[in-house]
This record gives C-alpha cells, structure tokens and sequence, in this order.
C-alpha cells in the first residue's frame, strides 16, 4: 500500500464539480483529500457561507464562497455549471456528505448532462456511522430521509416502508423525536429501534430499544442536537407445525411442493428442506 498523499498539491485542479464530505461534528474527521481539494478548488459553493466559512478558517484557507442550495434559481444554477468549464468548484453541505439529505442533486445532474466532469470523495456521513453504532442488522439497510414532519404522513410512510426487510435509518429532529416514536409504536410496535445523536461530539449517544421506553427516556430527558433514526427490520413469523400445515396446504392448491415450500419459508422463516419434506407428506395423505 503507498504512503497516504499529503495534505495540500501545488497542482491546479482539473476544472470541474468536486463533491466534497464535510466532519458533522468533529473537525478532526476531514480527510487530508478534503483538504487538499479545499485548499486548490477556485471557490466553493455551500448552504450556508457562515457555517463553511468556520471550517475553511479552521483549515486555514480563504476561497470565495458561493451560496447554493436546492432552491437555487434555474439561472443561479446554470452560471455555476458554466463557470465549471474553466473552474475547480467544491460543493459541501453544512456537515456530512452532500446530497445525502442536503442539496447538489440538481447541480450534479445539470453538470452530467453539460459533460463537466464530476468526482465526489468519501467522507463522513451520519446514516452510515448510526448503522455502525447501532448494533441492528447492517447487511440490508435502507436511507430514506426525514420523516414528514406531519402526523397521518409521517404514518403512512413508517407503513410502507416498514414492509421492507431491512434496517431502516431516518434523519430526525430534536423537536419531532416524540412524535416519531409515538408513530412508530403505533405503526410498527414490535420493532427493535435505535436513536443515535450527536455523532462525533462530546455529548454523544446511542440508545437503543423499544418505541415506549425510548419515548418515557426521552420524555424525561429532552433531546438536542442532529438525530439519526433507525428501526430493526421485521423478524419472520415463526409457526407452529399446524400453521405450517395449513400455510402448505393453501399454497399448494396453486403451486409445486417445491414452490409451496420456498414460499411459506420465506414467510415464517422456518427450514425450505423441512418444509417441503412436510409438503409433500401432505400430498401423499
């Protein structure tokens, strides 16, 4: 493996977009490639210029600053892509990855279809370091944002998506953290969940539990701070051997035993070869 490259190049850029990960809490998490990036970009277009202004003080660098995000006018959008032709631009988000739940998705497909090139660096990202934290089944996961802030939508979401069978990760709000736990245990009352704050600073924690102890906790102890939300996927439907029987014996008014068998295991979690050795004991009744 070669020796890591240092902070800062006295090469110029290759004009273009550089999507650029920024720390979430802790300064000390920016990559030596950030750095450098930052530090030989022409400018930097971000969410908010006070914000991006610390960190590029912090590093020691001074770039103009654009202000983007994804209510940019059409126009403000295409003279920032033009200026990619001849310019190095960086685009970070207040703190993570951009377009991970914050703006760039626009510029990035305005920029694709003009031909400017695009290179985003890995960097710190909330979702990935709650689902790390959080110890809940981490080989299937789904991002799906915020919440909707109301009451009947932020249901039916939590419905649909809970459907899926997978860990699901949420980024929430101090305020709304009781109204999405409340939704949760009359959504998906049985599913294990985590709520990860602060990640990466000094107050940092991740509780983990059931939605009616998270909500009596947090109820005691108001939350601050950015929030990520997860919720453990669906565990299978463990039956008996008469549910089994009966689940066999209604697939297989339609299906192969075989067929009968992968069906009912993927739906009650039980052994497929136990299940068609059953199967096929009832057609032979």
């Amino acid at each position: 493996m070669s020796d890591p490259a240092p902070a800062k190049s006295d090469e110029d850029l290759t004009p273009g977009l550089y999507l650029v990960a920024t720390p979430i809490g802790n300064l000390g998490d920016i990559t030596r490639r950030a750095v450098d990036i930052l530090s030989r970009c022409d400018g930097v277009a971000c969410e908010d210029t006070r914000v991006t202004g610390k960190l590029l003080k912090h590093l020691g660098i001074s770039k103009p600053m654009w202000r983007y995000d994804d209510h940019s006018e059409h126009r403000d959008r295409s003279r920032l892509v033009d200026s990619m032709r001849t310019r190095a631009v960086a685009l970070v988000s207040d703190a993570g990855t951009p377009m991970i739940s914050d703006p760039g998705y626009r510029l990035v497909n305005d920029c694709r279809e003009q031909g400017i090139p695009v290179t985003s660096l890995p960097g710190p990202c909330a979702a990935v370091l709650g689902l790390t934290l959080s110890g809940l089944p981490n080989d299937r996961f789904m991002f799906a944002g915020f919440l909707p802030p109301k009451d009947k939508a932020r249901r039916e979401t939590l419905a649909q998506l809970g459907q899926i069978d997978a860990t699901l990760i949420f980024y929430e709000t101090a305020p709304r953290l009781l109204k999405s736990l409340a939704a949760i245990e009359e959504v998906l009352p049985k599913r294990e969940i985590a709520v990860a704050r602060e990640l990466t600073k000094l107050h940092e924690e991740c509780r983990r539990g059931f939605s009616a102890g998270l909500m009596a906790y947090y109820d005691a102890h108001p939350p601050k701070g950015e929030i990520v939300l997860l919720i453990g996927p669906p565990e299978a439907v463990q039956a008996n051997e008469a549910d089994a029987d009966d689940m066999l014996r209604e697939a297989m008014a339609t299906l192969k035993p075989s067929q009968a068998a992968g069906q009912v295991a993927k739906a009650t979690g039980l052994d497929r070869k136990v299940l068609y050795a059953r199967a096929m004991d009832l057609k032979s009744e």
